[in-house]
């Protein structure tokens, strides 16, 4: 993916976001903490890239780059213990109301509530990825598992909950979905303190 964005199609996405940030956080009934709704934030990070995504597990915010340092903030859940894996990953394939499949590991560590749905889920309202999914892949193309998708529990944002996965309400990752490029940089940072 090019690192160079064009100013209009930035500033096509500054003016949507002014406008959608409003209307995605009254979208459910559970009211986000505010630090967790979408903002517009100057991040001060000159080295991260206009396009890449940065989740920063221990304040549980995902960040997508703009130009100059600037950033849309959404809140996120992040994966439990010691299912989270830190890294750089690339956005190979990006899906709406994704199919779902619990990898096998997730049905061997808790098979009580994985091993009913081994043969998948169909996307939709109750498929555990939610309205929208990003698939992160390694350096060579391989699937890592990880994903940043939507969540139908918005209060586990703000938590660390999942099986590794980075978590938005359904609201916000529809709103960030169309932003994330396929070929887009993706850093996931070490947790310290969750």
């Amino acid at each position: 993916m090019s690192q160079i964005f064009n100013r209009r199609a930035v500033t096509a996405g500054l003016a949507a976001s002014a406008i959608a940030v409003p209307m995605v956080a009254r979208a459910h009934d559970f009211e986000i903490p505010e630090q967790f709704l979408p903002q517009l934030v100057n991040t001060g990070r000159r080295d991260w890239l206009p396009g890449d995504v940065h989740v920063v597990p221990d304040d549980f915010f995902l960040y997508f780059m703009l130009e100059r340092g600037r950033a849309i903030r959404y809140g996120v859940g992040v994966g439990r213990d010691d299912l989270y894996e830190a890294g750089t990953f690339n956005v190979a394939r990006k899906a709406e109301w994704p199919w779902w499949r619990p990898t096998d590991a997730m049905i061997r560590r808790d098979p009580a509530q994985y091993a009913r749905f081994a043969d998948g889920v169909p996307g939709g309202p109750n498929n555990p990825l939610g309205a929208r999914a990003i698939y992160l892949y390694d350096d060579a193309g391989v699937d890592t598992y990880l994903r940043i998708h939507g969540t139908n529990a918005p209060r586990t944002i703000g938590t660390a909950v999942s099986n590794g996965c980075a978590r938005l309400t359904n609201e916000h990752v529809i709103d960030l979905y169309p932003r994330v490029e396929v070929g887009a940089r993706v850093f996931l940072y070490p947790k310290v303190t969750t």
